[in-house]
């Protein structure tokens, strides 16, 4: 136990930051998961999940809850997905228009 009373009230900060940190990052999670979902089942409410889950991400980096590559790394997979999921859905419909021509 520490003794000084600044350790001491440091102490009490560190456990009350703990806590609110857990709880941004376990909604921060909560969050990706239902837009891992959405992009899975290509729901249109996807877009703006990802905008959220993005948005969300980078005040995890502001709060510095999270490290600037860990967010960086989440961000890029997400949005691999994403591209991955409608980009593709948006060139096939593209080129059955005869709009745009795969190589």
């Amino acid at each position: 136990m520490p003794i000084k009373h600044a350790a001491i009230k440091a102490l009490r900060k560190s456990k009350k930051n703990a806590v609110t940190n857990k709880r941004a990052k376990e909604s921060l999670k909560d969050l990706y998961k239902k837009t891992l979902k959405a992009i899975e089942a290509g729901d249109e409410k996807a877009k703006e999940l990802v905008k959220q889950t993005l948005k969300a991400t980078d005040k995890m980096f502001g709060r510095k809850i999270m490290k600037k590559n860990t967010v960086a790394r989440k961000k890029s997979r997400l949005m691999a997905k994403f591209n991955k999921k409608f980009i593709a859905k948006q060139k096939i419909a593209l080129s059955l228009s005869g709009l745009f021509f795969l190589n």
